[in-house]
């Protein structure tokens, strides 16, 4: 499912947005355990605004969610994209410092901030979530300040193609095509604002593998992959994605061999 980026409620009044989002949230509110609430929100719904009151605390139960801040001027930077189990309304102080929209049909179990403080138990479970989008966030960064434009949107795609590109990734299947079709949540815009790049950018960069015959682009939102392996070498992350799984150099060796060229 796309978003068409001109309609994106995140430039609407917020009086409104915020209305959205409690009628989204009143039409789904369902009693579940641990004192929470099922909400229930439409593409492009806006869940929460920078600067709103931080007092609820939310987990994704299916769909997706982006975080994003606005710069005074409009510009707009994608901090984090959220799926099912991620949790996300925490702020360390009373207003919340990002914004909060839906990107497709999403399900979030709500929690009222007060309730989370006081249950160990409640505060272990979405701690120990936090900890895992803390390391997703880590890579973003390393993306963000190191990467090419290329290698931002291979590894943008092999994100979407489930065990694939990470440590536990099971390489290239013996005797079989290695492809995968993908559906994409997020306009060229928004993959823009998440990856820091610009739209000609991320459209130049679908262009190259396009012509290279690594995805071919059948609709706007749909990206059949032909050779996840040759992609996911492009992320700059992996030196190798055969058979045994895809292998990330040492830190150690990198430095290593960096001191030893700069002697040559």
């Amino acid at each position: 499912m796309t978003i068409d980026q001109r309609n994106s409620i995140a430039g609407r009044p917020r009086p409104a947005a915020v209305a959205l989002a409690r009628s989204g949230e009143n039409d789904g509110a369902a009693a579940i355990p641990e004192a929470g609430r099922r909400t229930c929100y439409a593409p492009r719904s806006l869940i929460f605004l920078e600067g709103d009151r931080a007092d609820t605390v939310f987990q994704v139960e299916s769909g997706s969610v982006m975080l994003y801040m606005l710069l005074p001027d409009g510009r707009r930077q994608i901090v984090e994209i959220l799926g099912p189990g991620d949790a996300f309304g925490f702020s360390p102080s009373t207003l919340h410092d990002v914004s909060a929209e839906t990107l497709m049909a999403t399900r979030c179990i709500a929690f009222e901030r007060g309730a989370v403080e006081r249950s160990p138990a409640l505060m272990s479970r979405l701690s120990a979530r936090l900890y895992a989008q803390l390391c997703t966030l880590h890579e973003h960064i390393m993306l963000l300040g190191r990467k090419s434009s290329m290698e931002r949107i291979a590894s943008f795609l092999i994100r979407c193609v489930p065990g694939r590109g990470g440590p536990t990734c099971p390489g290239r299947p013996a005797g079989a095509k290695d492809r995968a079709d993908i559906r994409l949540a997020m306009t060229r815009y928004g993959i823009a604002d998440y990856l820091g790049l610009t739209i000609e950018t991320v459209s130049r960069s679908f262009a190259r593998l396009k012509r290279r015959g690594i995805v071919s682009i059948s609709k706007i939102d749909e990206i059949a992959i032909h050779d996840v392996c040759e992609l996911c070498r492009l992320t700059g992350t992996h030196l190798s994605c055969e058979l045994g799984g895809a292998r990330t150099r040492p830190w150690s060796s990198q430095r290593a061999d960096s001191a030893h060229s700069a002697t040559r």
